[in-house]
């Protein structure tokens, strides 16, 4: 089958590696113009790109794919069907409408819930149990088109952002040769997506990452995981950020107020919460690397009755 690809970065870069396997011709990729990374600004082109460069593919770099310029170069590469995985840019009907089979999108989550750019991170903050891929027709809406095929996976207890990230994004290029196989042998059934099941999840900002540890343990736990590893999950310690990347909740009380250091350990830092406590296990101090609580505790000296957060900022 011949394929425009659309995507940029590393989550699309695998699904474009896995549609050249399974023999299929792409005729162009379409992805976002290469950008300064670092103190040097030199431009690095994003995954995608390199990946069809690799292949020889022709790479289509548009500010604005909307633009009448941009769509008139996309009408020369002939396609039977347009794949799209986290391009970036929202495409237009007109562009929907120029694949015979129209744009199928690899969106990573089981729709309808979690539409939107961040889903990856939110189902792990919300506690689900399972996630997936949704190959799905596009229409003009966002994430809004029939469901064409799905694939789930569990969401394991101590998968993190990245983690999770990796899987979901071996699964998608899994999921779109198995559906386009499908297609051609006319099994594909569009199915409607249920709108009073759909929820939308917008980009992660910085400021998402903030501990409360009012919250439970375990919800503070979803959060370290689910920030992992950006923005990342930060409280403060006598004013300076605080970063935690690693951490497991305990279901037991304390006395402790939350935010208080109950106990520390040659490898531990336990805090209390709302409901339960928090065991760190590592953490990164502002200005400081990224370590563990063993080698953060050689040079930092936390105290029971010590506490992160709100509370100790002016002191």
């Amino acid at each position: 089958m011949k394929i425009v690809f659309m995507g940029t970065p590393d989550y699309a870069a695998e699904a474009l590696r896995a549609l050249i396997r399974a023999g299929h011709t792409i005729t162009a990729v379409v992805t976002q113009p290469d950008k300064a990374k670092g103190r040097s600004g030199q431009l690095m082109p994003p995954p995608v790109k390199v990946c069809a460069m690799e292949h020889d593919i022709p790479v289509l770099q548009p500010k604005r794919i909307r633009t009448p310029e941009s769509m008139t170069e996309l009408k020369t590469y002939e396609a039977d069907v347009y794949v799209v995985a986290a391009f970036g840019q929202i495409l237009s009907q007109e562009i929907l409408d120029i694949p015979p089979y129209g744009c199928l999108n690899i969106h990573a989550s089981l729709l309808p819930k979690y539409r939107g750019s961040s889903p990856i991170q939110h189902v792990i903050v919300d506690g689900e149990e399972k996630t997936g891929i949704t190959i799905m027709q596009m229409d003009a809406g966002i994430d809004t088109g029939d469901m064409l095929y799905k694939k789930e996976i569990a969401i394991a207890a101590d998968d993190t952002y990245e983690t999770l990230h990796d899987k979901l994004m071996v699964l998608g290029g899994e999921a779109i040769v198995e559906a386009i196989d499908l297609m051609l042998q006319g099994k594909l059934v569009p199915e409607k997506q249920d709108e009073s099941q759909s929820s939308y999840v917008s980009m992660i900002r910085k400021e998402m990452g903030e501990i409360h540890f009012t919250d439970s343990a375990r919800k503070i736990d979803r959060l370290i995981r689910g920030m992992n590893p950006w923005p990342s999950a930060f409280t403060s310690y006598h004013g300076k950020q605080l970063k935690i990347w690693k951490a497991v909740c305990e279901e037991e009380d304390s006395t402790g107020e939350p935010g208080e250091i109950v106990a520390v350990t040659r490898d531990s830092i336990r805090v209390a919460a709302g409901e339960g406590c928090l065991t760190i296990l590592e953490l990164q101090l502002e200005g400081k690397k990224r370590m563990s609580a063993h080698d953060f505790l050689l040079g930092v000296k936390m105290r029971p009755g010590e506490r992160l957060g709100q509370q100790a900022k002016g002191e």
